[in-house]
C-alpha cells in the first residue's frame, strides 16, 4: 500500500482537509506527490518556476497522480551583493532544506519533484531530497540567454569598478545594467547555480540533458513532462535518493566539476549533501580528481562563452561522454538505469543532433565549446586545495582564472576586518602589486561567510593588480569570480584560526603548484619554519578578537551551529 494510504486511516481528518482545498474524492486515492519549488518574486531564478509547476501538475494528473504545490522561495546572491543581506545567503541553504523536510514530513507523500535554479535553492532541494528520501526526481530551471554581444551578469561587477575609477561612464555603466539580464532563469556563466544544476544531473538525481536548458524553452517543459513520468517508475521501484546517491556518484559529480571549471562554492555543498548520508566525501576528494580530470569545458568565466552554450554542445552528457574512461558508469540514476545506459540511450535518440542544431547560425562547433579529453584546455581540473601554516584545515583556488605569474609568489600581507573595508581600499588604489589583500571574520561563525565577489571583481578588472595581487579570506567566493582569490581558508579567524593572527608587513607564500599557503616571514624578512611557529604561538597568546555586535535570528543560530568551511559550512549540534 502507497505511504500515502496507509496514513489515511490514521489521520482522519485529513481527507476532510484536503477535500476542503480542492482535492477530489478520486485524487484522495491516487499516488500523493510532493511538488516543492523556490518559487518567489525574488529573482529570475525562482519567478518562472510556477509556470513549470503548473506544467509538472498537469503532466502528474495525466498519469492519475497528484501533486501538492509547497514552496520555500529561495534570496538571489546577486540583490544580496553589496550589503549585509550576503550574509544571509549561505545559511538559507539551511533553511530551505529545513522547511521542505517540515513540509513533506508533516504530511504523507509517495513520491516528491523539486525546482529550483540558483545557488543556494539547488543545494537546499539537494539536501531535502537526501533527508526525505522517498522517490524523487530534481528539474533545474535552466538559465537565461546571454545580452548583446554576449553579454553576462557577471560582467556587471567588473563594469561597475571601472565606472567607479571613472573608465567609463554612467551612462555606459546603466547601459550594460539594463542589458544583462535578458528574461528568466539562472544567470549565464559557470556559476554556483549553473555548477549545481550540472551538478544535480552528473549526481543522478536530474534526468539526463535537462541541467542548463534556457529557462522559457519548450525543452525544460518536455523535461517536465519526463520528470512527471520517471517519477511514476521510481515509485514503482521504490528507488529512493538514498539508493542513488552513492560513493560512486559523488566521485562522478566531483569528476564533471572538474572538467566544467565549476564553482567553488561546491565544496561546501557537495560535502554538506554527503554528510548528510554518512558518506565520507571532502575537500581532498575535489583536489585528488581535480590533479588528473582535464578541464575542458570554455563557458564563462573561466572560458569564452555563456553558459547556454555549453547545452548547444550537448551539455553534461557530452561531458561525461569526455569523461568516460574515468566515470562509474554502473552509477543508478532517476531514469531508473545505470549512467553508463543514459549515455548509451541518448546517444541512439538524436539527443545530440538536436543539440547540434542550436548552434547554426553562431560560427561554433561543439568542439569550440567543449575541448576532447586529448586536446584539454588544460590537462588538471579548474582548483586547488591549499594548506600550510596559513590554513591547517585548508583554503581552495580556483586556479584555471589565476594568472601564470601568481601561480607560486611571495606577497605582503596587507588584512582587513571586512570586505568593505578591503574594496575601498583596492577602489582608491591603497593596495599595490606585492600585496595579499586578507580579508578575515567572514566564515560561517563571523558574519554567515557571504562572497567577495565585488572585491574579486575591483581587483580583476584592474590591469595594475589582476596579475600582481592576490586576495585571501576565510570568506568564500561567487561563482563569477575571476583572477587570484584563495577562499575558505579554516580555520577562519572567528574560530582563532591563523588566519586572524596575520599583521601588516607579513610575508605570505602561495604556492599553487606544491599546494600550500603559509606565512613565511614578518616585516619583509624571511624566517624559518620554527620561528615562524614561534611567532605565531606568541601572537595567539596576545590575540584579542575584535568586539562584534551580537546577532540574532536564523543568522545567530547558524553562526553558533555552523562547522567549518571545509566541512561544508552546514549546521550541527554537538
Amino acid at each position: 500500500m502507497l505511504k500515502s494510504q496507509q496514513i489515511r486511516e490514521t489521520a482522519i481528518e485529513m481527507d476532510s482537509l484536503k477535500l476542503g482545498s480542492g482535492w477530489t474524492l478520486e485524487e484522495l486515492s491516487q499516488p500523493q506527490i510532493y511538488l516543492a519549488s523556490t518559487y518567489g518574486e525574488s529573482h529570475p531564478g525562482s519567478v518562472h518556476l510556477e509556470k513549470l509547476m503548473d506544467r509538472v501538475c498537469q503532466a502528474l494528473k495525466t498519469l492519475q497522480m497528484r501533486g501538492a504545490r509547497y514552496f520555500a522561495t529561495d534570496m538571489c546572491d546577486g540583490i544580496a551583493q553589496g550589503h549585509d543581506g550576503m550574509n544571509y545567503s549561505l545559511v538559507s541553504r539551511e533553511y530551505i532544506a529545513g522547511l521542505m523536510e517540515i513540509q513533506a514530513k508533516a504530511s504523507p507523500f509517495d513520491g516528491g519533484i523539486f525546482l529550483s535554479s540558483c545557488d543556494k535553492g539547488v543545494p537546499g532541494v539537494l539536501l531535502a531530497m537526501a533527508r526525505l528520501d522517498m522517490p524523487s526526481v530534481l528539474i533545474p530551471g535552466g538559465i537565461m540567454k546571454a545580452g548583446p554581444d554576449m553579454l553576462t551578469l557577471e560582467q556587471i561587477g567588473a563594469y561597475g569598478s571601472m565606472y567607479q575609477r571613472h573608465e567609463i561612464t554612467l551612462e555606459e555603466f546603466q547601459q550594460k545594467q539594463m542589458e544583462a539580464c535578458t528574461g528568466c532563469g539562472a544567470c549565464q556563466f559557470m556559476g554556483t547555480a549553473n555548477t549545481m544544476q550540472v551538478l544535480s544531473e552528473a549526481l543522478g538525481l536530474a534526468l539526463p540533458g535537462t541541467a542548463l536548458l534556457q529557462a522559457s524553452s519548450p525543452e525544460l517543459l518536455q523535461a517536465c513532462d519526463r520528470a512527471a513520468q520517471a517519477l511514476q517508475k521510481l515509485i514503482e521501484l521504490d528507488l529512493t535518493p538514498r539508493k542513488i546517491l552513492t560513493w560512486k556518484s559523488f566521485e562522478n559529480a566531483v569528476m564533471v566539476h572538474a572538467a566544467v571549471a565549476g564553482s567553488t562554492n561546491a565544496l561546501l555543498h557537495i560535502p554538506a549533501l554527503a554528510h548528510e548520508l554518512g558518506i565520507p566525501v571532502d575537500a581532498d576528494l575535489f583536489d585528488r580528481v581535480n590533479r588528473y580530470i582535464p578541464y575542458i569545458t570554455n563557458i564563462r568565466p573561466s572560458g569564452k562563452y555563456p553558459s547556454e552554450y555549453l547545452h548547444y554542445a550537448g551539455g553534461v552528457p557530452a561531458v561525461m561522454e569526455e569523461l568516460r574512461p574515468w566515470l562509474h558508469l554502473d552509477a543508478l540514476t532517476v531514469t531508473g538505469k545505470t549512467l553508463g545506459e543514459n549515455l548509451d540511450d541518448l546517444r541512439a535518440s538524436g539527443y545530440y543532433e538536436a543539440c547540434t542544431a542550436l548552434l547554426q547560425g553562431t560560427g561554433l562547433t561543439g568542439r569550440d565549446i567543449i575541448k576532447s579529453r586529448s586536446a584539454p584546455i588544460n590537462p588538471q581540473g579548474s582548483l586547488t586545495v591549499l594548506r600550510g601554516n596559513l590554513a591547517p584545515e585548508g583554503a581552495v583556488v580556483k586556479h584555471s582564472a589565476i594568472d601564470p605569474s601568481l601561480m607560486s609568489v611571495t606577497l605582503r600581507a596587507v588584512p582587513f576586518d571586512c570586505e568593505e573595508d578591503a574594496l575601498q581600499a583596492v577602489l582608491r588604489h591603497e593596495v599595490q602589486p606585492g600585496d595579499a589583500v586578507i580579508i578575515r571574520y567572514e566564515g560561517p561563525k563571523g558574519s554567515g561567510m557571504p562572497e567577495m565577489f565585488y572585491t574579486t571583481e575591483a581587483i580583476a578588472s584592474d590591469p595594475l593588480l589582476c596579475s600582481s595581487i592576490a586576495l585571501i579570506t576565510d570568506g568564500r567566493f561567487s561563482g563569477a569570480t575571476r583572477g587570484p582569490a584563495v577562499g575558505h581558508v579554516s580555520p577562519e579567524a572567528a574560530s582563532g584560526g591563523p588566519i586572524a593572527l596575520i599583521e601588516p608587513g607579513d610575508l605570505i607564500r602561495l604556492d599553487i603548484p606544491k599546494r600550500t599557503l603559509s606565512l613565511i616571514g614578518v616585516q619583509g624578512k624571511e624566517l624559518s619554519t620554527e620561528e615562524i611557529d614561534q611567532i605565531l604561538e606568541a601572537r595567539k597568546k596576545k590575540y584579542i578578537p575584535p568586539t562584534s555586535k551580537p546577532v540574532s535570528g536564523a543568522l545567530g543560530i547558524y553562526q553558533k551551529l555552523a562547522v567549518s568551511a571545509m566541512k561544508g559550512g552546514y549546521m550541527e549540534i554537538d
